[in-house]
Order: C-alpha cells, then sequence, then structure tokens
C-alpha cells in the first residue's frame, strides 16, 4: 500500500504554522464541559459562559427580526404573498432579489456583490461622513470581516527574505491577524498597546516596532 499523500510532514508549512487560539484546546474543553452538565454531571459551576469570542447570539442576544425577515423571503420568495411578513420587509426582499439573476439568491452575483446593497451601503457611508459622495463601484463586499481582511493581505503579501512583507499588528491582538500572517508567509511585526492607559496606541512604540522590523523584513 501506498504511504498516505497528505500528513503533517508534507502539508503546507505555512498552514502548519496557523494558530487559531478562538478555535483551540479551551473552546474545545468548554464544549465537554458543556455536555457533562447536560448529563448532570455535578460540578462547582452551573453553565460556561464563552468569552473568547464575541459570539453575542450564543450568548442569548436576539437576532434583529426585520434582517431574518428579508432574508426568509428572499430564500423563500413565495412567502412574499404571506400577511406574516411586514410590507417594508417585502419591499426589501423585493428589490434585492430583482437585481439577482433569475429572481433568485442563489444565482452567482459579480465578485463585488449585488449592485443595489452596494448602492445602500454607498448610502450610508455618505450620510455618515456629512455628505462625502461614496460611489457604489468602490464598494465590495464580503462574507464578514476576516474574509475581507484576508484578502487585503494577500493583496499585500510579496518577496522572500529580507524584502518578506511585514505587517503591524497590535498586541494583546484578535488571532485572526496572527495566523492569516502565519498562513501567507508574511512576518508579523507586533507593536505594544499600553495596559494602563486603557490600551491606547502609543505612537514611539508604534515607531520603535516598524524601526526595528525594517532590519528584517518589508513593513507595507
Amino acid at each position: 500500500l501506498k504511504g498516505k499523500v497528505l500528513t503533517l510532514d508534507t502539508m503546507n508549512p505555512c498552514v502548519r504554522r496557523v494558530e487559531y487560539a478562538v478555535r483551540g484546546p479551551i473552546v474545545q474543553r468548554a464544549l465537554e464541559l458543556e455536555q457533562e452538565l447536560r448529563q448532570g454531571v455535578k460540578k462547582p459551576f452551573t453553565e460556561v459562559i464563552r468569552a473568547n469570542i464575541g459570539d453575542a447570539q450564543a450568548m442569548g442576544q436576539r437576532p434583529i427580526t426585520f434582517f431574518r425577515q428579508v432574508l426568509a423571503l428572499c430564500v423563500y420568495p413565495n412567502l412574499l404573498s404571506s400577511p406574516d411578513f411586514p410590507e417594508d420587509a417585502k419591499r426589501r426582499a423585493e428589490r434585492i432579489l430583482q437585481a439577482c439573476g433569475g429572481h433568485s439568491l442563489g444565482a452567482y452575483s459579480i465578485s463585488s456583490g449585488i449592485q443595489p446593497i452596494r448602492e445602500d451601503v454607498a448610502q450610508y457611508i455618505e450620510r455618515r461622513d456629512g455628505g462625502i459622495p461614496a460611489d457604489p463601484n468602490n464598494i465590495f463586499l464580503s462574507t464578514g470581516a476576516s474574509d475581507a481582511i484576508v484578502t487585503m493581505l494577500k493583496l499585500l503579501v510579496a518577496g522572500e527574505g529580507r524584502a518578506r512583507t511585514g505587517v503591524l499588528i497590535p498586541i494583546p491582538q484578535y488571532p485572526l491577524y496572527s495566523a492569516a500572517l502565519a498562513e501567507l508567509d508574511a512576518v508579523q511585526v507586533d507593536y505594544y498597546l499600553d495596559e494602563e492607559r486603557a490600551w491606547a496606541l502609543d505612537i514611539a512604540e508604534l515607531r520603535r516596532a516598524l524601526c526595528q522590523a525594517r532590519d528584517r523584513c518589508c513593513p507595507r
């Protein structure tokens, strides 16, 4: 029999270096504890409070009804004739569906996202910024912040040796940044926030990190 093609030794070493603490052993142990509590195992506590990630709905926050209504209508347009949905949600769903190929949410969209949604985002930015025009053609929708960050890093990272791209990230940091940089084989450049000043940014510390990094990489 031939050996395994993909093993820890043969896989991409950049991926092997990735660490993502919010999905690590502490979370796995928390899941085990929750399961044990459901099974009636006696503990010195009655619940597990998830503080590893900003997962508001997992902590009991109720979702915004309007969003769920519009999504339900888009996924199953037959509900547009239902009296259980408000008219404003129906209008929003119809506008989105009109912009989809075949008037179906399952159709492919252009890479930057559905046009009416990008127009709405541009209008919001214009109102937020006191009337400064925003062009919907410059809006690129993503599947969450993490996907957008990784996409931008892919564009920035290049070079080898001392020419490798360096990216400054704050410490403490959200593990997405270090994980993405490890996967892309970029250089992580740490600068430390000032805990005594409510984790404020210190410009001198930022300059220190930048200057020292230039000896081993190309900060971008």
